[in-house]
């Protein structure tokens, strides 16, 4: 039975390079290799860079999945040889997910079903395989309430897709200012 970790926080406070170090940290204690699930697309010079930021600091011997789409697959593909899954990251896969829709049909109140089918889908496929699943997410509802309708229902299906894969995590981090606190360890304690 797989184990799940959530990271999360706010745009450059540091997750990603905190579940890096977590992830290099628990294949170093397993003795086994950590499979990267990389989620982004590139359109445009802006996330070139953010892409290439993201690859130098990557060890060499990490195995690498580019995973837009169909990521319940590669975490089953990764879980086969890789004791440990980075998956970077939650929102930018919700973002691929939903563009496919046309917006009549974001509208519609099943949608909600629909993103939570998506990411029970990743849920099921890290508890299925043997290996510690670090998921990687964005904290996008603490800040300004979107001017468009789009960005709306992005920032409350990102809200709901957390709160559903913190549910099935053994550990929640949120990290801020590059400062991992584990929240769901102090949840537990009150």
């Amino acid at each position: 039975m797989g184990q799940i970790i959530l990271v999360t926080g706010g745009v450059r406070s540091g997750k990603s390079a905190f579940a890096e170090r977590y992830a290099a940290h628990c294949a170093a204690q397993r003795e086994t290799r950590v499979a990267y699930i990389a989620t982004a697309q590139v359109y445009d010079e802006e996330m070139q860079m953010r892409v290439d930021l993201h690859q130098s600091r990557r060890p060499a011997d990490w195995v690498t999945y580019e995973s837009p789409f169909d990521t319940e697959h590669a975490i089953y593909a990764a879980g086969q040889s890789c004791g440990v899954i980075l998956f970077d990251c939650i929102t930018m896969f919700l973002s691929n997910d939903m563009l496919q829709y046309p917006e009549e049909e974001q509208e519609r109140d099943s949608f909600v079903l629909h993103v939570e089918e998506r990411i029970g889908a990743l849920i099921h496929a890290a508890e299925e395989v043997p290996a510690t699943t670090i998921f990687v997410t964005n904290e996008v509802g603490s800040g300004i309430v979107p001017e468009h309708r789009l960005g709306r229902l992005y920032r409350d299906m990102a809200g709901l897709a957390n709160q559903q894969i913190a549910r099935s995590a053994i550990e929640v981090y949120l990290v801020t200012c590059g400062i991992p606190v584990n929240i769901k360890k102090i949840a537990e304690a009150i």
